[in-house]
């Protein structure tokens, strides 16, 4: 960033651009097999866990019915 820049406080465009360029440039990324791995392992448990807490929402909400019809 340039000493005027540095001084006003303000950035342009252009050079927010040009900076934000800089960081992706920085970022190390997976290789194409290793992120279709992790993706897939993500998205299994997932849906793991969706079914366990569907469940387990299921088996709280019969719970709850059966009392309340003890009690009416």
């Amino acid at each position: 960033m340039s000493e005027e820049l540095k001084e006003t406080g303000t950035q342009t465009k252009e050079s927010w651009f040009e900076g934000l360029k800089d960081e992706f440039h920085k970022i190390t990324w997976l290789p194409g097999n290793k992120l279709f791995r992790q993706t897939v392992a993500v998205i299994v448990v997932s849906v793991i866990v969706g079914f366990i807490i569907a469940i387990l929402d299921q088996g709280i909400q019969y719970g709850v019915d059966f009392l309340t019809q003890l009690g009416a």
